[in-house]
């Protein structure tokens, strides 16, 4: 269920994996995206399951509608009954709270200040990567306190770079950008490594404390991918502060 979880100074990060949910076939089993078609009952028992295996209360689990986009929002409690916003990164000072990503190949980013109490979760695909998601979540931070020096940040499963085809024009319009995302499939075509870009963008940012996960989630069975399966769930990313 948890593929991946860490503690840095009262910081805590984790990363799911396809496991121990309730959905069924071709969501199975971990769910926990509401907007691609699987049984609506399933994903709420889903992200039930997978905040209560964290110690978390699902009801103070702050999620987004994901766009593609670079806005970043800073939020103190959960929606309600508000409408969810279309926005790409989410950031509080608020202890206690935890902000999710869903991910199914983009890389789900998250961010941590202890020192200042700010976290940060955003969700870098290739357009958001390009537009500036990455630097837009931490200019949220630093607007509550934050230090780039003191951030951590970690990115979880995510198709690699050796995977990743896309044309070769689209390749060199994305390294106009981000030139470490230049990157060549095994097979000798034409990719983007988002999350190269991405931990480049970390480090001209003054972000040091970096880890990037090593699961490629078009090669990796126990994780979903939208490019391998086209339907199929959502992974989640969880940030929070004690």
């Amino acid at each position: 269920m948890i593929g991946r979880r860490e503690s840095v100074s009262g910081a805590h990060f984790a990363f799911t994996d396809r496991w121990g949910g309730v959905s069924a076939a071709p969501y199975e089993e971990l769910n926990l995206g509401g907007a691609v078609g699987d049984d609506p009952g399933a994903v709420r028992a889903n992200r039930e399951l997978a905040a209560e295996s964290l110690g978390l209360d699902p009801a103070r689990v702050v999620w987004m509608n994901q766009v593609h986009g670079a806005d970043a929002v800073v939020v103190d409690e959960p929606w309600g009954g508000n409408p969810v916003p279309e926005v790409d990164a989410i950031v509080t000072a608020r202890r206690g709270l935890a902000l999710a990503v869903l991910t199914a190949d983009c890389v789900p980013v998250l961010l941590a200040d202890p020192v200042a109490g700010v976290v940060a979760a955003a969700h870098a695909g290739r357009p958001g990567m390009i537009a500036g998601i990455v630097p837009a979540a931490v200019r949220a931070m630093t607007g509550l306190g934050a230090d780039p020096a003191r951030i951590v940040a970690r990115t979880g499963p995510a198709v690699c770079g050796r995977c990743y085809e896309v044309p070769e024009a689209m390749r060199d319009e994305v390294a106009a950008v981000e030139p470490a995302a230049h990157a060549g499939t095994s097979w000798g075509t034409p990719a983007v490594d988002v999350g190269a870009g991405v931990h480049a963008q970390l480090e001209r940012l003054g972000v040091r404390d970096r880890e990037q996960s090593s699961v490629c989630t078009l090669e990796s069975a126990d994780h979903f991918s939208y490019r391998r399966d086209r339907t199929t769930g959502r992974l989640a990313g969880y940030v929070w502060l004690d």
